[in-house]
């Protein structure tokens, strides 16, 4: 195709020469790198801020599990299950998360109307996006606080009755 069109442009005008030849669709994507780049690095902001609020949560986890030692090995030793200790602590994990999607979902409506005037035909408030963003979030903080959680249901009653 671009050989005929070379040589119907030379049957034209021989003094014309073609320089660059692209597609409508090569085109259209030369004019919207840049903007893919954005939302690439955008995504990528966007992982990292997971990443760094799963840390986050597990090390707040971590310590809080760490502080709460003797505790839940005197719970253990008076008869509460592996399963229950579990329980205990993905609670305290997943009430942290609660609390932060308490603060963080209204703060995306209110954020909403004022980033809408910079995308281009995408609206503002998507409700998928917000889902698989607060879905990913409770999985995260999930896994977070699972670790910690098992650590502190293989806690042994009798070294921490001792240390005590």
């Amino acid at each position: 195709m671009e050989e005929l069109a070379r040589e119907t442009l030379s049957e034209i005008n021989p003094n014309l020469a073609v320089v660059k030849y692209q597609t409508f669709d090569q085109q259209i994507a030369d004019r919207f790198n840049e903007d893919r780049m954005v939302a690439r690095l955008t995504a990528l902001f966007g992982a990292l801020a997971l990443l760094l609020a799963a840390i986050g949560l597990y090390g707040v986890t971590s310590y809080t599990v760490a502080r709460r030692t003797s505790e839940i090995g005197i719970r253990m030793a008076l008869g509460a299950q592996r399963s229950n200790v579990i329980g205990l602590v993905m609670r305290g994990a997943l009430t942290q998360t609660l609390v932060g999607l308490a603060i963080g979902v209204p703060a995306i409506l209110l954020c909403a109307r004022f980033v809408e005037s910079l995308l281009f035909e995408v609206k503002a408030l998507d409700l998928r996006v917000v889902t698989v963003s607060i879905l990913a979030l409770a999985t995260a903080s999930a896994f977070a606080g699972f670790l910690p959680a098992r650590r502190a249901a293989s806690t042994d009653p009798a070294q921490t009755l001792r240390t005590e």
